[in-house]
């Protein structure tokens, strides 16, 4: 990497809780103000891997909302979130990234190959102004429904002849991923929405030789899981079921209220347990939004299993945490492993970021460790 190049972070959800965390935290990082705990691409197996600098990321982004950065950083402040002491150290650094960030995709507003066409010109604006050498996207706004299927979603000509017919077929995350593709940006969804993971949409960034990856951050129960199924797994332990409750509150507290949201999360949430053991395994999933957690979350899992001839046993763990403290220094790392990705002119799915997913693209391997080894020798590769 030149020591003059610098990244750029696009972050769809600008001005959410997790892009907020984001930005303060990179200003923290940068200035010195605080350390880099939770980053992965800190850790000894990443030395030589020529990552981008912290102080050579530069954020901006796309929302529907106005709110200022700094308003929502103070909410964060106030909810223990970030330290109370961010709005006095990095305020200024806040207001400045705040002036980067541009009005989101609205389908009730506009077309969407026009729309698709503003956000992606928004993104070349954004490399050429700042004298970026790239520009990572990362989608880290709410959770969409599943998405229906269309027939526009199975080739890009059926796509592009639905926009020349004034269709609009993507869901908003797919139409984020179509602009990021066309301004030659890599494209990470953190969400478990469709994103970039359609026909029409790979065959996108394959023209236009880009990689991509996703979904769905790895930040809490899941995690857990990915460490303690390969458990069960090899010590012959039988699980017979795997339930749990997900209480949280905030914005995705609210979004997952919505039983079409619901559905998308959960789905991505149980896809690998699966993988992990070998067989199905009896599990529901539920996810209640209580409003006066904020930020806060907190999952109860109940495990039943058997062992020597047969012998009923029940594991169970309770996991609490802060999502956006959780997913903030993840989406860093993302990006500079995708800019890692882009200088080495890689494209199509990013199957080595599957350590950061509940639901990796291309990917049946759902073992935390297997996957961090598996990041690590990509990331060092020659």
């Amino acid at each position: 990497m030149n020591d003059t190049d610098r990244t750029g972070l696009w972050l769809v959800g600008a001005r959410g809780s997790v892009a907020t965390t984001v930005a303060t935290g990179l200003a923290m990082m940068t200035s010195r103000a605080h350390g880099r705990d939770g980053l992965v691409t800190e850790l000894p197996v990443f030395v030589d891997a020529g990552l981008c600098p912290l102080d050579a990321i530069v954020t901006g982004g796309h929302d529907v909302s106005e709110a200022p950065l700094a308003k929502r950083a103070a909410a964060l402040a106030d909810a223990g979130v970030i330290p109370a002491s961010a709005l006095v150290l990095v305020g200024d650094e806040l207001d400045r990234a705040d002036e980067r960030l541009r009005r989101g995709y609205d389908p009730e507003e506009e077309g969407q190959a026009e729309g698709v066409q503003r956000l992606a010109d928004d993104i070349r604006e954004f490399l050429e102004r700042e004298g970026l050498a790239r520009v990572v996207v990362v989608n880290v706004s709410s959770t969409e429904p599943v998405a229906q299927d269309d027939p526009a979603f199975e080739s890009l000509a059926e796509l592009e002849s639905a926009w020349a017919a004034g269709r609009s077929p993507l869901p908003p995350s797919s139409t984020y991923a179509a602009a990021a593709f066309l301004a030659g940006a890599a494209f990470v969804d953190f969400t478990p929405s469709t994103g970039a993971r359609v026909p029409a949409l790979r065959e996108l960034a394959e023209r236009e030789q880009v990689p991509w990856g996703g979904s769905d951050g790895k930040t809490g129960e899941t995690l857990v899981k990915s460490v303690l199924a390969p458990m069960f797994a090899a010590r012959a332990l039988r699980v017979r079921s795997w339930s749990g409750t997900n209480l949280l509150g905030g914005g995705d507290g609210a979004t997952l209220a919505d039983p079409d949201a619901m559905a998308s999360k959960a789905v991505s949430k149980a896809r690998g347990l699966e993988a992990m053991l070998g067989y199905p395994v009896e599990g529901p999933v539920h996810i209640d939004n209580i409003t006066d957690l904020g930020d806060w979350k907190t999952a109860w899992d109940n495990i039943t299993f058997s062992g020597f001839l047969g012998t009923r046993m029940t594991m169970q763990f309770t996991w609490q945490g802060c999502d956006s403290s959780l997913a903030a220094p993840l989406v860093i790392d993302i990006a500079r492993l995708a800019d890692l990705a882009l200088r080495r002119g890689e494209s199509g799915p990013m199957t080595q970021l599957g350590f950061f997913f509940k639901d990796p693209v291309d990917s049946e391997e759902h073992q935390l460790f297997t996957q961090l080894d598996s990041l690590g020798r990509w990331a060092c590769a020659s």
